[in-house]
């Protein structure tokens, strides 16, 4: 049974991920230059630890998994309210502080929320799929969602919580929500932006303005979306060279490990390194909607579509606010940028992929 669900494993996910990771550590290798390579180094060290876990993620059912995603629920909620009380990072209670390595909950329990949300939907819909349809139904799945991103925003952490908010659209639209429901959420959203635009704290609103207008402040809140448009440019088709970089050597672009990896690519690989980047996303993307189409069941399709509205999102967001088409939200670059829980949370979802891609309708067939 195990060969033939090795044979039937959607290998390329795996690949596409392991390459993108070559090119953050190459790019994480430049940019921690005289630093002594501490994130470089750390960054090996959390693949490293990834491992075991991708394996588990990949062997263990799926199905028996996500049973167990109620209490792993409880729990990811326990520590996203207790990381509130820990003292702030950056203006941001995000992370627990151990010693000289940082926990951040919020990226772990993404992976938590998708199957627990996917086995809930799943559960409200044993006497069909249209069941979701039903109001009282459509409420709970989205209680249950709006708990982690309510405590994510309170963080505060809007990128994070808007990669939940993309990860649930993805699954509601895959189980057959109806489209009156689509249409009335557009409405909603079309008159609640100018209304929560206003009442946005000071800091959010200070980013929208820099991001509309980066020149306004260019030594202040536009500096860093400046020097990554400039880092980007710089390196033009072949890029300026491995640790050639102006911005990334001399230290304008800051964080050049997590937010602004991208930049620190284009400016010393180029143009060539950083579209090889966005097509292998694209066939990561392409890839994981083929494999929730072909799920055995329900639930699958459901964990593989969410895990594949948090990838397009932070691939989106992340590329889109260095080059200055979004705003700049902290979210880090699947697989390349710097960040041990981002790490272990992308292998785990690599592994639930390859899980649910192993155990489809074919390999069952075959057998």
């Amino acid at each position: 049974m195990k060969k033939k669900l090795l044979k039937n494993t959607e290998w390329t996910v795996l690949i596409v991920s392991l390459l993108l990771l070559g090119i953050g550590l190459i790019a994480l290798f430049s940019a921690t230059q005289g630093t002594e390579y501490v994130e470089f180094k750390k960054q090996i060290q959390w693949f490293l630890i990834s491992i075991p876990f991708l394996i588990l993620a990949y062997f263990i059912d799926y199905n028996l998994i996500a049973r167990f995603s109620t209490v792993i629920y409880i729990v990811s909620i326990g520590l996203l309210v207790g990381v509130l009380f820990t003292e702030p990072i950056n203006g941001a209670r995000s992370w627990y502080q151990f010693g000289k390595t940082t926990l951040q909950p919020s990226e772990l329990s993404k992976i938590v929320v998708i199957l627990f949300i996917s086995f809930l939907i799943n559960k409200l819909q044993i006497r069909g799929r249209k069941e979701i349809n039903k109001i009282w139904k459509l409420i709970i799945a989205l209680l249950f969602m709006a708990i982690p991103i309510g405590l994510i925003i309170i963080q505060p952490d809007y990128g994070t919580a808007m990669a939940y908010v993309i990860a649930m659209l993805f699954i509601l639209f895959v189980s057959g929500i109806d489209k009156k429901y689509i249409i009335t959420a557009c409405l909603v959203v079309a008159i609640l932006v100018p209304v929560v635009y206003k009442n946005l704290p000071t800091h959010a609103l200070e980013r929208i303005e820099v991001f509309l207008n980066p020149e306004s402040d260019p030594r202040g809140k536009g500096y860093n979306i400046i020097q990554s448009k400039l880092a980007i440019g710089a390196g033009q088709l072949v890029g300026m060279g491995l640790l050639q970089g102006n911005q990334t050597q001399l230290g304008f672009l800051h964080p050049k490990t997590t937010d602004f990896i991208f930049s620190v690519i284009g400016e010393e690989l180029g143009f060539i390194a950083t579209a090889a980047i966005l097509v292998l996303y694209v066939v990561l993307i392409t890839k994981i909607i083929y494999i929730a189409k072909t799920a055995k069941d329900n639930i699958g399709s459901y964990i593989a579509i969410g895990i594949g509205g948090i990838f397009f999102f932070h691939m989106l967001e992340n590329i889109g606010m260095t080059i200055g088409l979004l705003p700049i939200t902290g979210v880090p670059l699947p697989f390349v940028s710097y960040g041990g829980s981002s790490l272990v949370t992308n292998f785990i979802c690599i592994g639930l992929l390859l899980n649910i891609s192993a155990r489809r309708q074919k390999s069952y067939l075959e057998s």
